[in-house]
């Protein structure tokens, strides 16, 4: 086994850390540290560097500990081990290796890993689909997310086109706003407080500082009738993934003005219409052991097919298993 450094990060990190996230074939601005850091105050950090012998960064690790537990990363849709482009199979044995000596020897007995879909990546990279299998990872949730091709566009329904036709009807106005002011307080947060008496992950506060840092990468889509607010959406893009991260709207957008469709047959085809992919998100429950059947179907009649998102559990005793697998 080849040796290496690990290291946690420290603020010293910051620019090497963001450099490598840029250039790795696995990651997502949700990876940089601007974005990792605006909920620090709710996660204790255990994100770590991983060196060669040359000190040349080969991986990291985003990542938070919970009671003597080690997640990648409870904060983030995705985690997992960050790889440069170059990385081969038999060295990211190599790192794993590594890695679970190393927190094994500092007492930790867990790694969680929620594995960052294979669409949002720049190169294949199911190493760590792999090393779990290697590991004997525990399977402890696994999501069904609805995704749509643009470029392989299977036709939508008719239910939808009826909806996209009720919507111009209508004559809905989709704007696209740098604020996100009246959406959070006029719709979002009353929404989820009404239906789930919970508040949306990110508050005002953190999106506006959020966008702030990353103001092409968060948009904010509000749809007007009759210029009055009605509905909205805000989404996350990534190189090669448009991801809605909130969605939002009164009883008369979904119901009577056909916003919905309207909203998202706009940005399939018109504002993202030239990017790879289209994340729905996912229609699970109960680590994705059920299914709502209803929204998943409305994702689909959009076009959108479905992919497994994976999350393991790994004792990191199990270090050892990986002594004999190259030959």
């Amino acid at each position: 086994m080849n040796t290496y450094k690990i290291v946690k990060y420290t603020s010293e990190h910051y620019q090497m850390w963001n450099n490598f996230v840029a250039n790795a074939k696995n990651a997502t601005f949700l990876f940089h540290r601007d974005f990792m850091e605006y909920h620090s105050d709710k996660f204790q950090d255990f994100s770590l560097l991983i060196f060669d012998k040359k000190d040349i960064l080969k991986a990291i690790l985003p990542g938070n500990i919970l009671d003597n537990v080690v997640y990648s990363h409870q904060g983030l849709t995705y985690g997992g081990l960050v790889l440069d482009e170059n990385s081969k199979l038999s060295e990211v044995i190599q790192l794993n290796y590594q890695l679970l000596k190393f927190l094994s020897e500092a007492g930790i007995e867990k790694l969680q890993l929620k594995i960052i879909p294979n669409i949002y990546n720049n190169f294949p990279s199911d190493e760590m689909e792999y090393l779990a299998f290697l590991l004997n990872a525990n399977l402890v949730r696994r999501d069904a997310i609805a995704i749509l091709d643009l470029s392989n566009k299977i036709e939508i329904s008719r239910v939808r086109k009826r909806g996209i036709e009720t919507g111009k009807k209508h004559q809905l106005q989709i704007i696209e706003e740098d604020t996100f002011d009246s959406f959070w307080k006029e719709l979002l947060i009353p929404n989820l407080n009404s239906k789930y008496n919970t508040n949306p992950v990110h508050s005002l506060e953190e999106i506006t500082y959020l966008k702030s840092k990353f103001p092409k990468l968060i948009r904010q889509f509000n749809v007007y009738f009759e210029d009055k607010l009605v509905g909205g959406v805000t989404v996350f893009i990534t190189k090669n993934v448009i991801h809605p991260q909130y969605i939002s709207g009164n009883t008369a957008f979904n119901n009577l003005y056909g916003g919905l469709d309207y909203l998202y047959n706009h940005l399939i085809t018109s504002v993202f219409k030239n990017e790879k992919y289209f994340d729905f998100g996912i229609s699970n429950e109960n680590s994705g052991r059920n299914l709502n059947e209803s929204l998943h179907y409305w994702k689909e009649s959009f076009g959108a097919r479905t992919i497994a998102q994976n999350f393991y559990e790994i004792e990191t005793k199990n270090f050892v298993k990986l002594n004999q697998v190259l030959l």
